[in-house]
């Protein structure tokens, strides 16, 4: 599933969009109904963890022209613009296509919104401000302006391209494919940012106490309450660069330690967000890996609370050695 660095370049690409009306639909999904997305106005797009938040209006009447400006403008709102200068003070330059794997077989659990202020079945409600929550799959994917294609053929030994799940055309003439993710529609948002590794409002004391419970970091790293956005990649990755066994309960670790652990969530991170933008690849040191940087052989484990999801883990035995309590307590920071 993509993590949220992955998330944030997919919302860059969405941003773009901001202010412009859907001028045509497609997709292979069926419970959403990509028509009903059809002269809508792509209003706003917000970012919270793994999941993608984008907001549709129906402009009618002189309320929503306030709002939305003039119809056949693809000026957005003030405030929209607003964030969007602060999107491209981050990077000017023009964003490439995100290059993921094609779209999976799995059909979306997507639903139609029910009662006032969102769809009344297939049918907009005049005015509605509604939010389309996405949450993409194992190898979910957002592009725009051209389509996935095949890079190998199935068992079948067919060469077919994925297809896209939805398909937004836009007035500007441009478009945006989404692959491999469940769609449903949503109430606004509540965005959290203090529990979000991406933002600037991430808070700290509240991951370093969530940590310091008498459990395996290993499982508290992967809690979206306190580590939105954090998935298995950064787990692993920042576990190695702490030189933390993964199965180290974190009421037994230092506090330089636990310190250490999340200085290391948010650097790389940070890092592999800016090496989205720019179009880098993504080098690790322990995940997937069969030799760590110092060339010890790295062991892998799927580790994961009882009765629940249990995520395949690699760590170096040497570099992160499981050690007794009095010597956790004791480990440099």
């Amino acid at each position: 599933m993509p993590e949220g660095p992955s998330v944030r370049k997919f919302h860059r690409l969405a941003s773009a969009f901001v202010g412009q009306q859907v001028l045509k639909t497609g997709g292979s999904s069926k419970k959403l109904c990509p028509a009903t997305l059809q002269s809508l106005w792509l209003q706003d797009a917000q970012v919270h963890g793994k999941k993608l938040f984008l907001r549709f209006d129906a402009v009618v009447g002189a309320d929503a022209d306030e709002e939305a400006g003039a119809p056949g403008s693809s000026q957005p709102p003030e405030p929209l613009q607003k964030r969007a200068r602060r999107e491209a003070a981050v990077d000017p330059a023009p964003e490439p296509s995100e290059q993921k794997t094609g779209d999976g077989s799995s059909r979306s659990s997507e639903l139609l919104p029910r009662g006032p202020g969102g769809l009344v079945g297939d049918s907009p409600t005049a005015g509605a401000q509604r939010w389309l929550q996405v949450h993409f799959g194992l190898f979910g994917s957002v592009w725009v302006n051209e389509f996935s294609r095949a890079k190998n053929a199935n068992k079948r030994g067919d060469w077919r391209d994925p297809v896209p799940r939805l398909v937004l055309h836009f007035g500007s003439g441009g478009f945006l494919a989404f692959y491999n993710c469940q769609m449903s529609w949503s109430p606004a948002p509540a965005i959290e940012p203090r529990c979000d590794i991406l933002s600037e409002e991430f808070h700290r004391g509240q991951a370093l106490e969530a940590l310091g419970q008498p459990q395996p970091v290993c499982y508290t790293l992967l809690d979206q309450r306190y580590f939105s956005g954090l998935g298995n990649i950064i787990k692993n990755e920042a576990l190695y660069r702490a030189r933390i066994h993964p199965l180290s309960l974190g009421s037994l670790l230092s506090p330089s330690c636990l310190e250490t652990l999340v200085d290391h969530v948010v650097e790389f991170s940070a890092d592999w967000l800016r090496g989205k933008i720019q179009g880098q690849r993504q080098h690790t040191q322990v995940y997937q890996k069969e030799q760590c940087p110092a060339g010890h052989q790295v062991l892998r484990e799927a580790f994961g609370p009882p009765g629940g999801l249990q995520r395949l883990t690699w760590w170096c035995p040497q570099c992160q050695p499981q050690l007794p309590p009095k010597e956790l307590q004791q480990l440099p920071s």
